[in-house]
């Protein structure tokens, strides 16, 4: 499943009329680096939820034939968080493990990482806390995500998890985190280091970071 819900209001005017997973990085928008490299991975089925400005994102992606893929989408009238929006969306994602992927993050991992399902309830990447978020979200202690502890982590937005996480849980907003942590107290949720590239596009600058990045020495940084 692609995240792809986010109003992106720290990145707007660009937003204003454009959904942020649709913002251009190295001559492509940011969702299609996403299914280009879950494809790449062996993931064909996807699911992408949205809610801002939805109907540009189906617009822009099809039913993804293009990249070999097979896109449903789950369409939320208002957004309804990252716990929200995944258990939203469980009927289509259905009883197996799933691989989740923020649309709005960029990275050099191999996705087939991600083909592994998890021993507990979730498995999450953690990646090197980044200068906006230097405290981190988790521990990682022995292959395990832990509230407490150190070395402490970013959580990247890339995970797997099994829907039973969301037992329990009711239709409406609500973020993912709590279930996490709950998770995380009973030694559910393992988790790795990713110390390759790894980027949260959430601001104009990082996103011209990302684009310098991606885009050929000849063609320099597009203007944001």
């Amino acid at each position: 499943m692609i995240l792809a819900a986010g109003r992106g209001e720290r990145l707007r005017p660009l937003t204003d009329h454009l959904p942020k997973p649709l913002l251009a990085v190295g001559g492509r928008p940011l969702i299609e680096h996403q299914v280009r490299a879950l494809v790449a991975a062996g993931f064909t089925q996807l699911v992408i939820n949205h809610a801002y400005l939805g109907e540009r994102i189906e617009a822009a992606l099809g039913d993804g034939a293009l990249w070999g893929a097979q896109i449903t989408y789950s369409h939320e009238p208002q957004a309804l968080e990252t716990g929200g929006g995944l258990f939203n969306a469980l009927p289509l994602l259905g009883s197996d493990p799933f691989a989740v992927v923020n649309a709005d993050v960029w990275t050099d991992l191999d996705y087939r990482l991600l083909q592994r399902p998890p021993d507990g309830l979730a498995h999450l990447l953690l990646v090197d806390n980044p200068a906006h978020h230097p405290g981190g979200d988790f521990a990682l202690i022995d292959g395990l995500a832990r509230n407490r502890g150190e070395p402490r982590y970013t959580f990247s937005g890339i995970g797997v998890y099994r829907p039973e996480l969301f037992d329990g849980c009711e239709p409406g907003a609500f973020p993912l985190a709590p279930l996490l942590r709950a998770a995380c107290d009973i030694g559910r949720v393992s988790a790795w280091h990713h110390a390759g590239r790894w980027m949260d596009v959430g601001t104009a600058e990082r996103l011209r970071q990302v684009d310098a990045l991606l885009s050929p020495p000849q063609v320099g940084r597009s203007a944001y």
